[in-house]
């Protein structure tokens, strides 16, 4: 074979070479992080993101679990949340504050139940009216705060930012079942003589309370 066929030959070979611009797998002329290593290295950018997300699907999934499905519990308590016109369930607990609270101890004053999370949007809105309530009725009225699985301290502190110093229980372990909670917030007025007049859902104003109050008969409602 002539040298001239042999460079020619060699020639020909040359666009497949991993060298050649135009060659199968080549990277020459592609931007950074696309293909070869640097596809490698963009799935590997993209796993915390995927991680984070991840995370952020079990946290709704666990709080559409906790706030939006029926609480019931065949052999518990009533939690269809028709605690209506019955006496009002057991609530007791420690305080942020480590005490006591036991709303069999203010029956005879009217008891306003408040079930709140300082991470919740509506709760914060209504927590000015409840202090406000808390002001006006300190002689024939106490509020009790349940918070849903938020450290004291956590609570504490949004107390002396925003207000207000009624017993809030921390260990809501039970309670929320017990007085058929759904969703936050939800208050619940209790009558002086243990009667549940009214639920309260996605918060409340004075003088929604005040008219409750003031149009309650005793007896008229499953009152003893």
């Amino acid at each position: 074979m002539s040298d001239q066929d042999e460079a020619g030959n060699g020639g020909g070979n040359r666009p497949d070479s991993a060298d050649s611009p135009d060659a199968p797998g080549s990277t020459a002329g592609q931007p950074m992080g696309s293909g070869g290593d640097g596809g490698t290295g963009s799935a590997q950018g993209r796993n915390p993101i995927l991680a984070v997300v991840a995370v952020v699907a079990v946290v709704v999934v666990a709080l559409l679990l906790l706030f939006g499905l029926n609480l019931g519990d065949s052999d518990g308590p009533d939690t269809s949340g028709q605690v209506l016109e019955d006496q009002a369930p057991e609530l007791a607990g420690t305080t942020t504050s480590g005490g006591e609270f036991d709303i069999a101890d203010v029956r005879g004053d009217w008891v306003l139940v408040n079930f709140f999370a300082t991470w919740c949007p509506p709760c914060v809105a209504e927590h000015p009216e409840l202090v406000e309530f808390a002001e006006l009725h300190q002689d024939d009225a106490t509020v009790v705060s349940v918070a849903f699985d938020e450290p004291a301290p956590v609570i504490e502190e949004f107390f002396a930012t925003n207000g207000g110093d009624w017993p809030v229980v921390a260990d809501s372990a039970g309670i929320p079942l017990a007085w058929g909670v759904v969703k936050l917030p939800e208050s619940f007025l209790v009558a002086p003589d243990g009667t549940v007049v009214e639920k309260l859902e996605g918060g409340v104003t004075v003088e929604q309370i005040e008219e409750l109050m003031a149009g309650y008969t005793p007896g008229a409602e499953g009152g003893e």
